[in-house]
């Protein structure tokens, strides 16, 4: 290129970048973390799309105080975690303002008075807190329910289950597995009026403030705009529009849903892209996951029968640690444990959490039963491979390898069966998989029974399909 030629790149590019700072700095983007299992305050409605009071209080003090924003759906005990690791840059889930709370978070003034209510099935005889007594009650972990049905506990003396989405809670009372739960009273007065088969028995007891959340400390900006954006729509009549929205009115309205779209097949066709959006997460999770664990478990096995006793000692303990670590726990340590550690701003995304510790987890099975493959192998393919003169290594790759994962194809595919199934816990970090988009579902709509169902179709649906493929690679082996 010729000198005036790279002058007028230099500027165009000079110039691009300038207007890509600006616009940065004048639209800055946050990640928000939210509850959609908490309907009227946020929940999932038709197409994937989240609704709700929470929802349109902040898209409407966003477009006030011009910032954009990434929603992320996670569960409440989720997204306060995340706050807390620096995952996310605010929190808006119903949550209460609590002295508790504002030795870690800073909170906006608060946009909502609440108070906590019980709730019993229609068919029940406890008519008082009185009648607890002896009874299970459920609760929603880190709720203002939770922290009211907690310090009334010794009073009258019931045992106490809890649950991580307000659905499940409601459910185990429905069944009678819990004789009732304690919930903020628009949430269950909303659900009530939308079918859940509960009825409130109580007032409403130990009031409290909604705030929204951010690390103590950080976004300052943030939470300065969110309250000069509240202050705005107050204001000019907007808040009350939002609230008037969804606490006077039947789902339906905001959904669109019909009576037809209530049978089986009206809620899987309406819901079709949305678990279709599920499945695919669930698959693509599952198969990066896989050949990993894959390549790791092969490295493990190896490792696990060489001479020596560095390389099995190595293979032992990796096996040992995270084959022994319950998968829940390991997710939430790679996805919220390093980065808190670790701080200065550090973050995993959570496709890439879930990836690792699908690998981790899984890879240590697999280099478990690779081992067990390889020292399945007569030693004598080793002793003779070697004493034609072939090096431990190539013997290994050319005699021991090939006869070993013949006999390992089967387990194979059993693992990728089991990681495929274990991708359903990994929607405590917030991966929005086949299952969590059931929980959204119902959260929206109440009919646990036929998403559940739906959910339970596609599962068994797809492991027939990999129980087929092991039976052919099998018989074609044989």
């Amino acid at each position: 290129m010729k000198k005036w030629q790279v002058a007028v790149v230099l500027c165009l590019a000079a110039i691009g970048s300038w207007f890509g700072l600006t616009a940065h700095a004048q639209a800055a983007e946050y990640t928000i973390a939210t509850d959609t299992t908490f309907a009227p305050f946020e929940f999932q409605v038709k197409g994937g799309q989240y609704k709700g009071i929470d929802i349109d209080l902040l898209k409407a003090i966003a477009k006030k105080e011009h910032f954009t924003y990434q929603l992320k759906a996670l569960s409440f005990n989720a997204a306060v975690q995340q706050l807390s690791a620096n995952q996310v840059d605010g929190v808006i889930a119903g949550m209460n303002i609590t002295p508790a709370r504002e030795v870690t978070f800073d909170f906006s003034k608060p946009y909502y008075t609440s108070g906590v209510v019980m709730a019993v099935a229609k068919d029940s005889t406890v008519k008082n807190f009185n009648d607890l007594k002896g009874k299970t009650v459920a609760l929603k972990t880190g709720t203002a329910g939770a922290a009211y049905g907690k310090s009334i506990q010794n009073k009258y003396g019931f045992k106490i289950k809890y649950f991580n989405d307000s659905n499940t809670m409601y459910n185990d009372v429905k069944v009678g597995n819990s004789s009732a739960c304690f919930e903020d009273y628009p949430v269950m007065s909303y659900g009530i009026k939308n079918g859940i088969p509960l009825k409130i028995i109580s007032k409403q007891h130990n009031a409290g403030d909604y705030g929204f959340a951010v690390k103590k400390g950080k976004n300052a900006a943030l939470l300065k705009k969110f309250n000069a954006g509240l202050a705005a729509i107050k204001a000019d009549g907007t808040y009350q529009k939002i609230i008037n929205k969804y606490l006077h009115s039947k789902e339906s309205k905001i959904t669109g849903e019909t009576a037809s779209s209530r049978t089986f097949f009206g809620l899987f066709s309406q819901n079709l892209g949305t678990l279709g959006k599920g499945l695919w997460m669930t698959i693509e999770l599952t198969v990066i996951s896989i050949i990993l664990a894959t390549l790791l478990g092969l490295l493990l096995g190896v490792l696990g029968v060489m001479p020596g006793k560095i390389g099995p000692a190595i293979s032992s303990t990796i096996i040992y640690i995270f084959r022994g670590m319950p998968l829940m726990v390991l997710a939430f340590f790679i996805y919220i444990g390093i980065p808190d550690l670790i701080g200065h701003g550090f973050k995993i995304p959570a496709f890439i959490a879930g990836m690792i510790t699908l690998m981790l987890n899984e890879g240590a099975y697999t280099g478990a039963f690779v081992k067990g493959g390889f020292q399945a192998i007569d030693a004598g393919q080793m002793e003779a491979a070697r004493s034609l003169g072939l090096p431990y290594w190539k013997a290994m790759r050319k005699v021991v390898m090939p006869q070993g994962i013949r006999i390992m194809i089967p387990s194979f595919i059993n693992q990728f069966i089991i990681t495929l199934k274990d991708t359903s816990i990994l929607s405590v970090i917030g991966i929005v998989e086949l299952t969590q988009t059931g929980t959204l579902i119902i959260a929206r709509n109440f009919e646990g029974f036929k998403i559940w169902l739906m959910i339970a179709i596609i599962y068994l649906i797809i492991i027939t399909l990999l129980t087929w493929l092991s039976n052919w690679v099998q018989r074609r082996i044989n």
